[in-house]
């Protein structure tokens, strides 16, 4: 016997609902025929909703039973709520699989292997530079998590604006292979005052921060991640030194 369900969902010229077009994929992954009934209007949609006494849309009924919403839906097939909640490591994880990749591709491109020296530079140099661009979509937001626990932005607000363009100088300079000296110091300047503003923050101070290394609206807590980010910093800029 098949299973069947009828859906309700927000589908007009302007405005296509994303939690119906999700409910009607979690059960079609469920395997449910389903009866997609859109409502093409604004007024269609409050009669609906006023007929069920309902706030919102989508809606789904299962054997004459008003299961709800999208949320709902996922709590009557048991599966935990949507999104990511809590604390969070998936943005960092995927920035530097993501330039690890990229440092290897390039450098099998340019000289035909696969690990030197020169991969380690470009792999913190892509991992900088990504990280950069995660805190310049907003600067406000970053700021504001950045000067809660950086020791010189405290002291001068300005330099949490400044700080992503240095990063981002940095990494693409390691990347064109810049003069050491042109470059080397700006990545040893703010992977110092960073490094030491982290172990202060969290290991002396004890304190529970969002770490604004992904941006000020992530949910990274502050710690061995943004540790890593400034430690890297440094590696490349004693690498630059001794090495190019």
């Amino acid at each position: 016997m098949n299973k069947k369900a009828i859906l309700y969902r927000m589908v007009t010229d302007n405005h296509i609902c994303p939690f119906g077009l999700r409910s009607k994929d979690l059960l079609e992954r469920e395997g449910y025929d389903i009866d997609d009934r859109p409502l093409t209007s604004r007024e269609e949609t409050d009669a609906f909703k006023t007929k069920y006494n309902v706030k919102t849309t989508p809606q789904t009924f299962i054997n004459d039973e008003r299961i709800g919403g999208y949320d709902d839906l996922r709590t009557y097939f048991g599966k935990g709520e949507a999104g990511q909640t809590g604390t969070t490591y998936t943005p960092v994880i995927a920035i530097f699989s993501v330039a690890a990749l990229l440092a290897l591709a390039f450098q099998y491109t340019v000289v035909g292997a696969y690990f030197s020296i020169r991969t380690l530079m470009l792999f913190i140099a892509f991992s900088m530079s990504l990280l950069a661009v995660q805190k310049l979509k907003d600067l406000f937001s970053f700021t504001n998590s950045f000067i809660t626990y950086d020791l010189l932005a405290m002291k001068w607000l300005r330099y949490g604006y400044i700080y992503p363009f240095v990063e981002a100088y940095a990494g693409i300079g390691m990347v064109a292979q810049l003069p050491a000296l042109a470059v080397a110091p700006f990545s040893l300047f703010i992977g110092s005052v960073g490094a030491v503003s982290v172990v202060k923050a969290v290991y002396i101070d004890k304190r529970e921060l969002k770490c604004a290394c992904v941006g000020g609206d992530s949910n990274v807590p502050l710690g061995f991640v943004s540790l890593t980010e400034n430690l890297f910093m440094i590696a490349g800029a004693l690498l630059m030194f001794f090495y190019m």
